[in-house]
């Protein structure tokens, strides 16, 4: 066979692979787009900028529908009420009462992730850094501080088919502060340098200090960490996804214990006593859980359903007792908005 023969064989090979992929996402584009034009409509009320003024919780919608993947705001008086939609539409937000951060994916033929810096408006004021695919965001609470954690994949630590966490803080006016894993980690009284480190899921206490996961050698840790001294330290260990509680005095968490790999445990860890206390969520949670109030966390559960494209935001007590409830269905991403 001639060179040129070859040439044209596989130009036209990767012609045809290219319309088989075009014509496989517009299938699936024009299926998802006639179920959630076919879905039942969600109840749509409210005024965002008077939302604003007061306690409100943001998600994002997963209601089958022209909204689904929008960012929607309820009172906090009625979650279960009619939702006001945002233009925003995220894989992740986070919120507080003057902005939001958005974690979004533009697919197609190449996925293509974007986080970006919400204004009063829900506009996009600015992007952040993203190296990754989007996992976790959170905002401090003055909203002078944003945290973005993505999986990254091709690490030189990472075995074939793994990925590893790149985690940036970033000064919303701006200014990167840096990278986590290029923190000096401190685990039972020496620095780790091992070349595995991770870290994910921060959540600020001031505009330097936070609390987030650090994991080595299969472990994982609650670290407290500062801006300034570039430096966190391991407090304890098998902690994910830390969240403070409004009052600074608790960190929700999930473990993953002796369940079996992927699967995880809700538990709330007293920072002046030490002592953990497991939630009454059985279920397995794989979420940043957040905090309804001081009594109360929040967090994000897939629907078991096979196939299924929705969640559910549920509720439990934050001391170990009673049972969880549903507090928002078809929803995602929960953040609770305190206004002043």
């Amino acid at each position: 066979m001639s060179i040129r023969l070859r040439i044209v064989l596989l130009v036209a090979i990767l012609l045809a692979v290219a319309l088989a992929a075009g014509g496989y996402v517009w299938n699936v584009r024009m299926s998802q787009a006639e179920t959630r034009a076919n879905a039942p409509a969600v109840a749509v009320g409210g005024d965002l900028t008077t939302l604003r003024t007061k306690p409100h919780l943001v998600f994002r919608s997963t209601a089958l529908g022209e909204n689904y993947g929008r960012v929607a705001v309820v009172p906090l008086a009625a979650p279960d009420g009619p939702r006001t939609f945002t233009p925003a539409s995220c894989e992740r937000v986070y919120a507080t009462a003057e902005d939001a951060i958005c974690l979004s994916a533009q697919r197609g033929l190449v996925t293509k992730y974007e986080a970006k810096l919400l204004d009063s408006s829900w506009s996009s004021a600015r992007d952040l850094p993203l190296t990754g695919v989007p996992s976790r965001a959170r905002l401090s609470r003055d909203g002078s501080l944003a945290a973005t954690t993505t999986f990254v994949f091709g690490d030189s630590y990472a075995n074939p088919g793994q990925f590893s966490t790149r985690t940036i803080v970033t000064r919303t006016g701006g200014e990167v502060v840096g990278d986590l894993e290029k923190f000096r980690l401190i685990v039972d009284g020496k620095p780790l340098k091992a070349a595995d480190r991770n870290f994910w899921g921060v959540t600020f206490v001031d505009d330097d200090r936070f609390y987030a996961t650090a994991a080595s050698g299969g472990r994982t840790w609650l670290v407290a960490g500062s801006l300034t001294t570039r430096t966190v330290t391991a407090l304890r260990g098998d902690v994910e996804c830390p969240s403070l509680s409004p009052d600074g005095t608790r960190i929700a968490f999930k473990k993953h214990g002796d369940l079996p790999p992927g699967r995880w445990r809700l538990a709330v860890y007293d920072l002046r006593k030490r002592t953990e206390t497991l939630l009454a969520e059985t279920h397995s949670v794989d979420d940043q859980v957040e905090w309804l109030d001081d009594r109360t966390v929040v967090y994000g559960l897939p629907r078991e359903a096979a196939g299924s494209a929705s969640s559910d935001v549920w509720q439990v007590p934050a001391d170990g007792t009673g049972a969880p409830r549903l507090l928002v269905s078809e929803a995602w991403s929960p953040a609770v908005v305190r206004t002043q």
